[in-house]
Order: C-alpha cells, then sequence, then structure tokens
C-alpha cells in the first residue's frame, strides 16, 4: 500500500516524538487500529493527513475521525475540490478545534485582537465553499466510479510487471490516485506520453530526501521502502470522467509496452 507501516513507526519513535503523522496515501486508508493502539500507549498525538482521501473508509469508520485531528485537502484536483486553493482541519477535541479557530484568522479570538503570533490568514472564501457544498452532493458518486475505474485497471493490467498498490484490508479507498510499481518505470512512463497518455511520478524524491528537510530530518532508521518506491511508482490516468474505452486505451498500452510491441 506504501502507507505508513505501525512495525516501522514504533522503531522510528525517540524521546522527542510527540505525535504520528499518518498519510492516507492516494485515497487508501492507512492500518489505523495498531497506530491508534501505538499512539495510547506511548501518549502521542495521531494526526490524519487524509488530503487525498475524502470519502474513504476503514473499518466502517471515514477517514478524518481516526486521530486526535485530520486535514483534508480542497485543492482542484483532489476529489472534492474547489476553484482554488482550500481545506479543512477535522477533529472531536474542543480545545483543538477552539485553538485551530483562532489560528485561521491571524491568532485572534476577538476580531482585531492577535493573542497568538503564529496565526495566519488561512479562512476559506465564501465562493469555494459554495462551490463545494454543491459538489459534496455528488462525492459517493465520484467516489464510486474511481473505484470502478480502479477494477478495471486491475483487470486489465493482471499479470503485468506494473503492480497496482494493494488496498489496506478492511478498508475503502478512493483512488484519488491509480498508482502501479514497476522497475521499469521511466520506461513505461516515457512510452506512455509518446502514446498521448499522460502519467505522473507521485512523489519522484521522498520527504527525508527533500533538500530542505533532509539534514534535519534525523530519522533514526533506514527508508529504504520509500526510497525504493520512488524510483519505481507511476500514476495512471484516474478521474470520474474517465470512460471505460479510455481506460482499456491506457491499459492496452500498458500491456503494449511490457510486450515490447511498437519502438520505445
Amino acid at each position: 500500500t506504501l502507507n505508513l507501516d505501525p512495525r516501522s513507526a514504533e522503531q522510528a519513535l525517540t524521546p522527542a516524538t510527540r505525535a504520528v503523522v499518518v498519510v492516507h496515501l492516494f485515497g487508501n486508508p492507512a492500518d489505523m487500529q495498531p497506530l491508534q493502539e501505538l499512539a495510547r500507549r506511548r501518549g502521542l498525538l495521531l494526526i490524519e493527513d487524509a488530503a487525498q482521501a475524502i470519502g474513504a473508509q476503514y473499518r466502517g469508520q471515514p477517514v478524518g475521525s481516526l486521530g486526535d485531528a485530520a486535514a483534508i485537502s480542497f485543492y482542484p484536483t483532489k476529489n472534492l475540490g474547489g476553484c482554488g486553493d482550500g481545506g479543512v482541519v477535522l477533529t472531536s477535541r474542543a480545545e483543538v478545534a477552539e485553538r485551530l479557530r483562532m489560528l485561521r484568522v491571524s491568532g485572534a479570538r476577538e476580531r482585531y485582537l492577535c493573542e497568538d503570533a503564529w496565526g495566519i490568514n488561512s479562512r476559506l472564501d465564501e465562493l469555494q465553499a459554495a462551490l463545494l457544498l454543491v459538489k459534496l452532493r455528488h462525492l459517493d458518486h465520484f467516489n464510486r466510479r474511481r473505484r470502478q475505474i480502479a477494477r478495471l485497471y486491475r483487470e486489465l493490467l493482471e499479470g503485468l510487471p506494473a503492480v497496482p498498490l494493494a488496498e489496506t484490508e478492511g478498508a475503502t479507498s478512493v483512488y484519488h490516485q491509480f498508482t502501479v510499481r514497476t522497475p521499469q518505470r521511466d520506461g513505461l512512463a516515457r512510452y506512455l506520453r509518446r502514446q498521448g497518455i499522460g502519467c505522473t511520478v507521485y512523489y519522484p524524491v521522498p520527504l527525508h530526501a527533500q533538500p530542505g528537510i533532509g539534514p534535519k530530518s534525523l530519522v533514526p532508521v533506514p527508508l529504504t521502502h520509500a526510497e525504493q518506491a520512488a524510483r519505481e511508482v507511476l500514476s495512471l490516468p484516474m478521474f470520474p470522467e474517465l470512460t471505460d474505452a479510455e481506460v482499456e486505451r491506457v491499459g492496452r498500452a500498458v500491456q503494449a509496452f511490457f510486450r515490447g510491441d511498437a519502438g520505445r
């Protein structure tokens, strides 16, 4: 799944650790129960990065309700996207909600009275909210279509060396991206693009290797799985308006690449 491994997470904890941030990558929920138990046992906050996963579920519970707080993105390409940047933070903790409301308005509870210098201006404007409220009514339909597309992709790619990521057991993915792994990633990407088929690498450089973060990250365990995945992952076209015929065209092109058909 490329999601956080609970066993590896525990090995990476240090006395300085205060929270575990769990990414529901590409719309597929992480395995949350052992991470919840880890957070309780070690007295840590559990934060969900659900930016790509609105509408996904883990063991019958929606993502965003499984930790102390969760972030969801309304960037235009997300499953529930606006006309511009935006997002929401979810929490069931009253004190967290109060502080977040203050921080999003220049650190103020009262107008023109700044209580926290770390506050920013991060309000969602009314135009975005109005659009998102309309699109929200269609979210379940859009997510069901994404799952239909994913099933068709899996049928078309069965047996090929472009292996789709697994779904977490007991979870319902909403397939923000449909991502495969192959050691021939770069060659496959070049071939698809020559056929006029868009494809993207999410993400080419792991977080701990980013120039602005790497030297400061002090990662106490090797992250070889993340580094290998960054060399192998490729996301194929995925959005609810895709027709079955378009999905089949992508699948046939991947098949042709691995058969060696046409010039590469």
